[in-house]
């Protein structure tokens, strides 16, 4: 404690008082005593007491704040007194101890480091108790968030011989606090449950997830936040929590959380008015109403036609927000949409809101420039093919978010890419747009060791470069090789064939397979695929691909002569696609769609062995159900994505040798995909038990037509880590004329995709519900069956 002894005479007998004088006779000299550490030089510095001149008692009570504010004594007291008719003060002072180290004792719930993030003392500074109690305090703090209400920390001081001191934080740690119940006191409109279900804080449960942690943060967001939304959303916009408190048993550890609440009134929606609107036309603004009827008026709803609809806050806020994308979506970006909400009772006392969307429309924003920063490599015209605005566009928001998602699946950039900037560019309310990208490394080679159970070990070495040049033409070459395996695939692709809009690809194969399973013996062929696309009707996203394919193969196995015969065979085939791409976040998309319709013709007129056509159309739809850590579009977060997919395949004619031609189905590294089932073990005869690893047991196992749908919910996590819940189904048939989606083989498992340096790698565990057991018996036996893809994505 400070403390002020003002003018006690300690060196004769008599004295006065200092604080009694307003003024007193100069002060001829000043002593120090019971300093170590400070010299007196240091100490009268600081008090900074005048001497041969009048002082009163301020000047003392400034020189002891002084000393104290240095953080160097713990008590501070002044003396004066007369020695040989001299007028004389004494400054005593009590040092405090150095700190010599501090430590901490006992965490093991929490670690130790988030305990020593708490602890605000230095070493080798003189050892501040308020800090240390401060420290202590904060620990307490950190306990308490955390659901341990019966931690008590204790702080140790341990005197050394040197006079310094070494402090201990001994940290006991009680029994985590359980929330056993939850109990709301002044509800009437919603049961506890209905309400504790929209909570994060919950009571234990059977369930694991269910534990009952007590997190203040939580319970913050919860009281605050989802339980009055969830009145709002049913019209108790005057819903609030009056009082939270925890009622804990510290023998057990368990607590009952008790909510005290006020629920209101209920408000239901009286008037709405737009005004202010010219753009768009009052109808138009109208569609986007949230608490209309579909039949018979613009205000309304619920069970009884004349009743006024109930208000909620949540419908209000997104219908609002819907409106204000629609002006930014037609470049009015400066425009504001104010949604007041004006309560009022009614004459017979009910609660009521009148809405109105005042809109202020200002002028539409139109693109200045756009400019492109940050690529080193990569040329402008590469990035700038990717963005869906000229400089003269009336700026739109959607028209920025597809830009900037389609400079992100090019790939050549670090993830995330930074959000696009939009600055003015004049008093007209023009602006610039700039987009900043950083380039990363995109070309990688890759090496290693294959084992398979058809072709032995081998090995692999690939290069691959999807920006050759800083063009964006993608350039791969891979060699695979080994006792039994000697295969080479070289492709080029140009998306922008001297900076058209026409793209062409070329890519070279030539293949050596021994299989050491089954009948399929050795399998060689060599060839080369030409293919160009075009814009289809001017859009970005649809194309028309044209391609040809020429290749010479032969094989020697007896069963696969037998069936499809070939000597130095020639395929010769050309075909034509539609592809429609609109997908977004690749190589995990979460939006868009994908539609591929392929009609091929191979043999007859363009030569080569046999006569058939070819058709396949595959669709894969996407959307986003929840973004998590933020709502912003353009922001990085993690998104939960709803995933569907179908495709289906028919081969008209005489296929001649190509059994490659036709479809096989199971696995996941060859053919049409099934998880949970072997590699070509789906035939048309049904399921092959005996059908195992990367080949099929029989030539019987292609068919001429298949079906196959998926549906997915996937976590993407990350540009390069997705996970997933599946379930696939799918089946092959004979002939074309076979085709029957209704009878299908199925699986559902979890899966587990990521980007590697090594490349795409995915991990499936799926569990195939139809298999059925060897003959004769042919009886049920579903099982699980993991699967490993290497480059290949469903």
């Amino acid at each position: 404690m400070r403390q002020f002894v003002g003018l006690v005479a300690v060196l004769i007998a008599t004295g006065a008082p200092l604080a009694a004088q307003q003024e007193i006779t100069v002060i001829d000299s000043i002593a120090v005593s019971g300093n170590q550490r400070n010299t007196r030089a240091a100490i009268l510095a600081t008090a900074a007491i005048p001497t041969g001149e009048p002082i009163s008692f301020r000047n003392v009570q400034r020189a002891i704040d002084a000393l104290y504010n240095t953080g160097q004594y713990s008590d501070v007291q002044v003396y004066q007194g007369t020695v040989n008719g001299k007028e004389v003060l004494e400054l005593v002072v009590t040092e405090l101890p150095i700190l010599d180290n501090w430590s901490v004792r006992g965490p093991e719930e929490i670690s130790e480091r988030r305990v020593r993030g708490r602890i605000r003392l230095i070493p080798g500074l003189p050892y501040d108790h308020v800090a240390a109690t401060r420290s202590r305090a904060s620990i307490d703090s950190l306990y308490e968030d955390e659901g341990f209400y019966q931690t008590d920390v204790e702080v140790r001081e341990v005197e050394l011989d040197d006079g310094s001191v070494q402090v201990v934080f001994d940290v006991r740690e009680g029994r985590r606090v359980t929330i056993s119940r939850v109990i709301i006191e002044g509800n009437e409109e919603f049961p506890d449950e209905d309400i504790v279900a929209v909570m994060s804080t919950s009571p234990e449960g059977f369930w694991w997830f269910q534990g009952g942690d007590l997190d203040e943060a939580r319970l913050d967001r919860d009281i605050r936040q989802r339980i009055p939304d969830f009145y709002a959303e049913h019209g108790f916009i005057d819903f609030h929590v009056v009082d939270d408190s925890l009622e804990v048993n510290f023998e057990t550890g368990k607590a009952s959380l008790i909510l005290t609440v006020e629920e209101g009134e209920q408000y239901r929606v009286a008037t709405f008015e737009i005004v202010g609107n010219r753009v768009f036309s009052t109808e138009a603004l109208q569609s986007q109403y949230p608490f209309g009827k579909s039949q018979g008026g613009f205000l309304g709803g619920g069970s009884d036609p004349n009743a006024d609809p109930v208000f909620s806050r949540t419908g209000w806020d997104e219908a609002t927000g819907n409106v204000q994308t629609l002006y930014m979506n037609n470049g009015y970006i400066y425009a504001q949409v104010n949604a007041p909400a004006t309560r009022r009772t009614t004459e017979d006392g009910q609660r009521v809101v009148d809405l109105r969307w005042q809109i202020i429309e200002s002028q539409p924003a139109i693109v200045n420039k756009i400019e492109i920063r940050g690529n080193t490599v990569t040329h402008e015209d590469v990035i700038r093919r990717q963005i869906v605005m000229v400089p003269g566009d009336v700026m739109r928001q959607s028209a920025l978010i597809r830009s900037y998602q389609n400079i992100q699946n090019l790939g050549f950039f670090e993830q995330p890419l930074p959000v696009p900037r939009t600055v003015p560019a004049n008093q007209q309310g023009d602006i610039d747009i700039i987009f900043e990208v950083v380039e990363r490394h995109t070309g990688n080679i890759n090496f290693g060791a294959t084992v398979g159970q058809g072709t032995g070990l081998g090995g692999f070495i690939g290069l691959a470069e999807p920006n050759l040049f800083g063009r964006g033409k993608r350039g791969s070459i891979q060699w695979q090789f080994g006792r039994n395996i000697n295969d080479i695939n070289v492709s080029y692709t140009d998306p922008s064939i001297r900076g058209s809009l026409i793209s062409g690809m070329i890519a070279a194969h030539s293949s050596r397979l021994r299989y050491t399973i089954a009948d399929l013996g050795r399998i060689q062929s060599r060839g080369i695929t030409l293919q160009a696309g075009f814009p289809l009707l001017g859009s970005r996203f649809t194309r028309l691909l044209t391609t040809y394919t020429f290749e010479q193969s032969n094989w020697d196995s007896p069963s696969l002569q037998s069936a499809f015969r070939c000597d130095n065979c020639i395929y010769s085939a050309i075909s034509a696609s539609i592809v429609r791409d609109t997908r977004i976040d690749l190589p995990f998309p979460s939006g868009g769609l994908l539609h591929r319709f392929t009609l091929a013709q191979a043999g007859g007129v363009l030569g080569g062995s046999g006569n058939f056509r070819k058709a396949v159309f595959e669709g894969r739809w996407y959307s986003t159900l929840k973004n998590l850590g933020g709502e912003d579009a353009l922001s990085s977060r993690m998104k939960l994505i709803l995933g569907l997919g179908a495709q289906a395949g028919w081969v008209w004619g005489d296929p001649g040798p190509h059994f490659r031609q036709l479809f096989s189905m199971g696995g996941t590294q060859f053919g049409i995909p099934l998880r949970g089932y072997d590699e070509f073990s789906i035939t048309p005869a049904g399921f092959d038990a005996g059908a195992s690893g990367q080949n099929a047991s029989s030539v019987d196992a292609f068919a001429r037509s298949y079906f196959w749908v998926t549906g997915e919910i996937g976590l993407r996590l990350s540009q390069s880590i997705y996970a997933s819940v599946f379930m696939d189904a799918g089946n092959v048939w004979a002939r074309s004329g076979q085709f029957n989606p209704t009878r299908l083989f199925r699986g559902a498992g979890i899966g587990l995709s990521m980007i590697t340096p090594l490349g795409p790698i995915g991990l499936d565990y799926a569990y195939g519900f139809d298999r059925v057991g060897p003959p004769p018996s042919r009886l049920p036996a579903p099982k699980w069956k993991f699967h490993f893809r290497l480059g290949n994505f469903f």
